[in-house]
């Protein structure tokens, strides 16, 4: 019987994981739709556009060329007219000449004969009519005001959908994931030299694996790419995954979008746990102060919830708490050990976060310790805990501790401490955030997960997490590893 209920039940959950898949693509080809009818209607604005504004080009063309034609026009008919006018001039002076020495013929006297043919012969010499050319000045022919479309015919005729360009491929080898920035690479399937730029688009998801448009963070966009490659800056990894996709575009039309990359860009996130931080100490998220008054009343308020409860466990440290497994139940920390720590272990890989105290901090540890320390054990003190002490009373002081030994590190105290675990390869590292200079680097094989510990007394403490391992960090650890065992044993404390 329970057999068939649990067969039954593996039936069940698969066809509700079926379900939700269609019901995602239902909602997919609805939302294809819906943009294929936008989209169409976008196209024919635009090819309107395109038309119009091809017809405003051929009008004006035709204003400007129809405007020339008629002041070639203007000045020909100025230049005959001018030309008629000193023909007709001249021919008027002829005329009246051509009576003069018709006239001369009839004169019977003699010497009155002879001066009217000098006079006749000296006006015939200046006379404009024998100067006159008889050619036109220009020509009646306006052929060379004539146009030829014959080709831009064929070409118009000619004009197709401009080619959309292919979808960009998304090289994931060469994608990088660093220093809360993403750097993405892409490549074309084949060359397309009318790629005008590319447009990138990415959002943050808890999902791995394909986009889904239920439950999903809207797409951010980067436009105006004109390299295959961008990097995205000041991000926060505050969800596991990150979906990226690129399309390219040319002077009127984009693509398709590249198949979505999903890049795991998953951080080491932790709170502090003020459920076991000691009472002088006040926990908010990732700050801790110390309050000299914060233990006295409390411990009285503790006190009596002892004795009216001896055997009730705490709501604070309930086991249904997803954290809870990561510390375990624990006592408060006590007497001098002025500690918090991280409610979430390190298991595994690489993982690096960032401390910064205020300037008026007397005395602080920033380190790591095995799960379930002593109430009354200090950071560095023990052989389960690794920790940099920096004490600023009376003069300053720092140095690396574990085991209760002590290394002082004669290098000045930053403002802000990087702290580096790579759990599988056994080192944690301390660096100066800022410059990133290695402060101090403590090698060992970890054999138990790890808690992030802090100890602070007379100022506070601000824990940053979430952070990638910054690639100034990375490159220095390959320098550093390089080195060989002289180097591991210099940096160890016994």
């Amino acid at each position: 019987m329970d057999e068939e209920r649990e067969t039954l039940q593996r039936i069940v959950s698969t066809l509700v994981n079926k379900n939700d898949e269609i019901h995602n693509f239902i909602d997919m080809l609805n939302h294809t739709i819906s943009n294929v009818q936008v989209n169409s209607s976008n196209a024919i604005s635009e090819l309107d556009e395109e038309f119009d504004g091809l017809y405003s080009v051929l009008h004006e063309m035709k204003g400007s060329m129809a405007n020339t034609i008629q002041q070639e026009e203007a000045r020909k008919i100025q230049a005959l007219q001018d030309q008629l006018s000193q023909c007709s001039h001249a021919l008027e002076s002829s005329e009246e000449l051509l009576e003069l020495a018709v006239q001369s013929l009839d004169i019977k006297n003699p010497v009155e004969l002879l001066e009217a043919a000098r006079q006749i012969k000296d006006s015939v010499t200046v006379a404009s009519a024998f100067r006159l050319s008889l050619k036109p000045k220009v020509s009646d022919s306006m052929t060379h005001m004539m146009v030829d479309f014959a080709l831009e015919k064929r070409m118009l005729q000619a004009v197709k959908f401009l080619p959309v360009p292919k979808a960009p491929e998304i090289d994931v080898a060469a994608c990088l994931v660093a220093d809360n920035c993403i750097t993405i690479s892409w490549r074309m399937p084949e060359e397309d030299s009318r790629i005008d730029h590319f447009v990138l688009e990415y959002r943050k998801t808890n999902f791995d694996g394909l986009p889904r448009l239920k439950g999903e963070q809207h797409w951010e966009l980067v436009d105006y790419i004109k390299a295959t490659q961008y990097t995205l800056s000041g991000l926060k990894f505050d969800t596991k995954y990150m979906n990226l996709r690129v399309q390219a575009c040319n002077k009127a039309v984009a693509g398709e979008y590249s198949d979505p990359v999903t890049l795991e860009t998953k951080a080491f996130v932790f709170s502090l746990d003020s459920s076991s931080s000691h009472l002088n100490l006040k926990v908010e998220d990732t700050y801790v102060e110390w309050d000299p008054t914060g233990g006295k009343g409390q411990e009285k308020i503790k006190g009596k919830e002892n004795k009216n409860r001896s055997n009730a466990a705490s709501p604070k440290r309930s086991t249904n708490s997803p954290r809870a497994s990561a510390r375990g139940g624990r006592d408060r920390f006590a007497g001098e050990s002025y500690t918090v720590l991280g409610d979430t272990a390190v298991e595994s890989g690489q993982h690096y976060w960032e401390v910064r105290a205020q300037k008026d901090c007397k005395s602080y540890s920033v380190g790591v310790t095995y799960r379930n320390p002593g109430k009354f054990d200090q950071l560095g003190k023990t052989n389960s805990s690794w920790c940099i002490h920096i004490n600023n009373w009376l003069q300053t002081t720092f140095s690396a501790k574990h085991n209760n030994k002590a290394k002082t590190l004669d290098i000045p105290v930053p403002d802000r401490i990087g702290v580096y675990c790579d759990f599988d390869g056994g080192q944690l590292s301390f660096y100066n955030a800022s410059s990133k200079a290695l402060l101090h680097t403590f090698r060992t094989k970890f054999t138990q997960p790890l808690l992030p510990g802090f100890m602070i007394w007379c100022g506070g403490l601000t824990v940053s997490t979430g952070l990638q391992v910054p690639s100034a960090v990375k490159t220095l650890q390959k320098s550093e590893n390089g080195l060989g065992g002289s180097t591991s044993s210099l940096n160890n404390v016994a």
